[in-house]
């Protein structure tokens, strides 16, 4: 088939990489004149890391991405260890691939370098989408600057702010959850030694406030993401922000914390607002779907949102395989099979926002011990396979 893809982020890429390699013509639109990726840290587990092999970027995983131990939940004064769950070893011998802690820009730079080898060209920048039209027989996108582009089938990879949702789920827009997220990484060298967390996924939880920590790039970065309440009244979603904003909303957290606060750039401090939308359950029309942040945009508290649209790619990717395709009934049942667990995970990311989050010490220990995360995602999130789960 003809397909177009807009939206050149890690689910478009994905996607592209692995329909290409099934035969298919593809076209990637991107909005920016250059290729690049924005933030710092993503966390891929087992459920997206097997499609990532799949598409070939396992070398990359392996040279720049950190291999962590465990996720460790602490309260973000004392350091109290609240939960933990094993990754390491424990993570591939369970769920058959490693967990891997990543610099956005690598893993996208890697995606774009195998779309580029499968079809030389078939990235096309500064293809601002303002349009979609669905016929009887194909589909079309209409640019900013009056280009068209047709195709047998249009796939929206074009984040929260997605045109092409327009298109399948009407004119709604994302809503400010109330949350921001402060993002900043750290050289690991200007840190103390003994300032230096281990080689794991720290979450230290706080009241009505909590921060992520975790290593880049072979362990040459440290990077911290903090997720508070804070109104929200500036125009853009992602700025750069005072240092002492940013100092101000830790003040009185644990050392580890306050080191990598201290160490950060002053002019290198940037928060976002955290925006999402209620589940879909309907993705597609008869020539025209959505995966990713433009379907199920989701908080960042279980570390899966880019795994969600890699895991939509390798599913897109299998229900448009095979000889005789019906594609309406193909695109039913893709979103058919992904409604259901991506909504599940939007769910308990923000269920997993309010855990992270309570005020009180002795409520919070019971509240962990109560949820048990460690045993509730090794039994569904990290085993499922995009690659080989039944679509029926």
């Amino acid at each position: 088939m003809d397909i177009v893809i807009v939206g050149a982020g890690i689910g478009g890429l994905t996607a592209a990489s692995l329909l290409l390699a099934k035969g298919h013509r593809v076209r990637v639109l991107e909005q920016a004149s250059q290729l690049g990726e924005v933030g710092a840290g993503i966390q891929m587990s087992a459920n997206a890391v097997k499609v990532l092999k799949a598409v070939g970027v396992e070398s990359t995983l392996e040279e720049k991405g950190v291999k962590p131990e465990a996720f460790e939940f602490r309260r973000f004064n004392t350091g109290e260890l609240l939960h933990r769950i094993p990754l390491g070893i424990s993570h591939l011998e369970r769920h058959g691939a490693c967990y891997y802690q990543m610099h956005r820009v690598d893993l996208h730079a890697a995606l774009v370098d195998t779309v580029l080898m499968r079809q030389p060209g078939a990235i096309e920048l500064s293809c601002r989408v303002q349009s979609v039209h669905e016929e009887a027989h194909g589909a079309a996108v209409t640019t900013s600057d009056g280009r068209t582009f047709k195709a047998d089938l249009v796939v929206g990879a074009d984040g929260v702010k997605s045109v092409v949702r327009q298109h399948v789920l009407g004119a709604d827009k994302p809503v400010f959850t109330g949350q921001v997220a402060w993002r900043v990484t750290v050289p690991t060298e200007r840190i103390a030694v003994d300032q230096r967390p281990p080689v794991v996924s720290t979450v230290w939880c706080g009241p009505r406030n909590h921060g992520v920590m975790y290593y880049l790039r072979g362990g040459r970065l440290l990077n911290f993401v903090g997720c508070m309440a804070r109104p929200w009244e500036e125009e853009s979603w992602t700025s750069a922000r005072p240092w002492q904003e940013l100092s101000d909303d830790y003040t009185g957290w644990h050392p580890m914390v306050r080191a990598v606060i201290e160490s950060a750039d002053r002019d290198q401090c940037y928060r976002w607002a955290l925006n999402s939308r209620e589940p879909a359950t309907v993705w597609s029309t008869e020539r025209v779907t959505l995966l990713g942040d433009a379907v199920h945009s989701t908080l960042p508290y279980m570390a899966q949102g880019a795994a969600m649209a890699i895991e939509d790619a390798a599913v897109l990717t299998r229900v448009l395989d095979g000889p005789n395709l019906n594609l309406p009934q193909a695109l039913k049942t893709y979103h058919e099979h992904r409604a259901p667990r991506t909504t599940r995970i939007v769910r308990e990311s923000s269920e997993m926002g309010s855990l992270y989050q309570i005020d009180n010490a002795q409520e919070m220990r019971q509240a962990f011990h109560d949820r048990n995360i460690a045993k509730s995602r090794n039994e569904w999130l990290y085993p499922y396979d995009p690659l080989k789960v039944s679509l029926q």
